[in-house]
């Protein structure tokens, strides 16, 4: 058998239908009062819901989320976080807008509360992926993984059934890269 080191992803992770209601409790128990919420323009909507989910306890809401963490994007948004004196972000969507979250995080250390909407996996990877000039480029440290995760299952239901059948298969696609990961384990 050939050794192997084995890291556990740190954080916490809060799952079950529902659980959406606890984002207050999350953010009360880290000591947070102003979270800076992102999203896609399309869930726009989810990042309202949380503002009144909040009682409108928030920095602001960002909405400029897109694919493959644009750093044009990330820099308006980082301004905007600077500017609305936010403590934290709660990224609620896809893998756009965990990307977002992460790229955040890791640029001021602000905790990052993540609530996916797809099945992707992002949110439980320590990889950040952007693009900056056309170029996309990756990086893997610990801290960009989201210090809270929550899941709840309600959010999934109304996925389109074309998001709903990508967002699966891609999924899959990571749980079988983890079969021959490099730093796999049993």
């Amino acid at each position: 058998m050939d050794s192997f080191e084995y890291n556990a992803n740190p954080g916490r992770v809060v799952f079950g239908s529902g659980s959406l209601q606890k984002l207050p409790d999350k953010i009360k128990r880290l000591n947070l009062s102003s979270p800076l919420l992102l999203s896609t323009p399309q869930q726009g909507d989810q990042a309202n819901d949380l503002k009144q989910i909040l009682n409108g306890k928030i920095a602001g809401i960002f909405t400029e989320a897109t694919m493959h963490t644009p750093t044009d994007v990330t820099d308006k948004a980082l301004a905007y976080a600077k500017e609305s004196r936010a403590d934290s972000v709660v990224s609620i969507g896809g893998g756009s807008t965990i990307g977002l979250g992460k790229a955040i995080s890791i640029r001021t250390g602000l905790p990052h509360i993540c609530i996916p909407t797809t099945y992707a996996g992002s949110e439980m990877t320590p990889i950040l992926g952007e693009t900056a000039s056309g170029k996309k480029t990756t990086r893997s440290d610990p801290k960009i993984l989201p210090g809270t995760v929550i899941y709840d299952v309600d959010l999934t239901l109304t996925l389109p059934a074309s998001l709903s059948a990508t967002s699966g298969v891609n999924a899959i696609a990571h749980a079988v890269e983890a079969l021959y990961a490099r730093n796999t384990n049993p």
